[in-house]
C-alpha cells in the first residue's frame, strides 16, 4: 500500500527511523510532532472544500493522542491532568471524524502547538 505513494512512503521510513533512535521525551517530541502534522493536513484537506472528513489524518492524529494519554507515566505528578487532556484531544478529534469543524480542529492542532512548545523549552 505504501508504494501506491512514495512520498508517504519516505515520510514512513523516516518516521519509523526516528521513532526506533527515540526513547521517552524525545518520542513524546516525535507524536506530539506528529499529531500537529496530521491535524495540518486535515485542516487543508477542510480548507480545499471536501465534502467529508479526512479520514486519514484525523485517525492518525486520533491514535497518536490515544497513545499519548495511555504513556503517561502514573508516577508523573501531572499524571491525570496530561492524560485529562490527551484524552480530551483524542475525544475532539473522534468527534471530527464524523462532522468536522475547522475551527474545532485548529484548536486542537494548536493545543497540540502550545504543549510541543513547551516540551522543547524544558
Amino acid at each position: 500500500m505504501l508504494f501506491q505513494n512514495p512520498a508517504q512512503a519516505y515520510r514512513r521510513v523516516d518516521l519509523d527511523a526516528r521513532i526506533e533512535a527515540s526513547t521517552g521525551e524525545k518520542l513524546t517530541l516525535i507524536c506530539l510532532e506528529e499529531a500537529i502534522s496530521a491535524l495540518a493536513q486535515a485542516l487543508l484537506a477542510l480548507e480545499r472544500g471536501r465534502d467529508r472528513s479526512p479520514t486519514e489524518p484525523l485517525s492518525r492524529a486520533h491514535g497518536i493522542a490515544m497513545w499519548l494519554a495511555r504513556s503517561v507515566a502514573p508516577q508523573n505528578p501531572l499524571y491525570g491532568p496530561m492524560t485529562q487532556f490527551y484524552g480530551g484531544l483524542a475525544a475532539a478529534i473522534a468527534r471530527n471524524m464524523q462532522q468536522a469543524s475547522l475551527e474545532e480542529l485548529a484548536q486542537v492542532r494548536e493545543d497540540f502547538a502550545d504543549l510541543l512548545a513547551a516540551a522543547k523549552a524544558v
